[in-house]
């Protein structure tokens, strides 16, 4: 399914994919207090409730994000969100809760 949603990769092969292309962005769509206990090194933090912000990081529509929340939820609407604002290349992660990989905390 790739970039229109999962595809049966668990979280961690999505961070390794979006590491992998140079202009992708990975997004963490939880509020800014989750962000700071802990995130995906190098995401960037756009709330859900703030999404009309992500042009700040994304400022073509053609640039890659990788979207994810703590479970899923937030993830698939901000997804569906970023697609109807014309964002070509959209993938939801899914949820931190599942990832195995290494997190950071400001």
């Amino acid at each position: 399914m790739g970039f229109f949603g999962k595809s049966g990769k668990d979280m961690a092969a999505y961070v390794a994919e979006a590491r992998a292309d140079e202009r992708a962005v990975i997004v963490d769509v939880r509020s800014a207090q989750d962000f700071a206990q802990g995130h995906v090194e190098g995401a960037v933090s756009v709330p859900l409730d703030e999404l009309t912000r992500i042009a700040e990081h994304a400022p073509t529509t053609d640039i890659p994000l990788y979207v994810y929340c703590l479970s899923g939820m937030r993830s698939a609407r901000a997804c569906s969100q970023l697609r109807a604002a014309g964002y070509e290349r959209v993938v939801d992660m899914g949820g931190i809760s599942s990832y195995t990989g290494p997190v950071v905390t400001d």
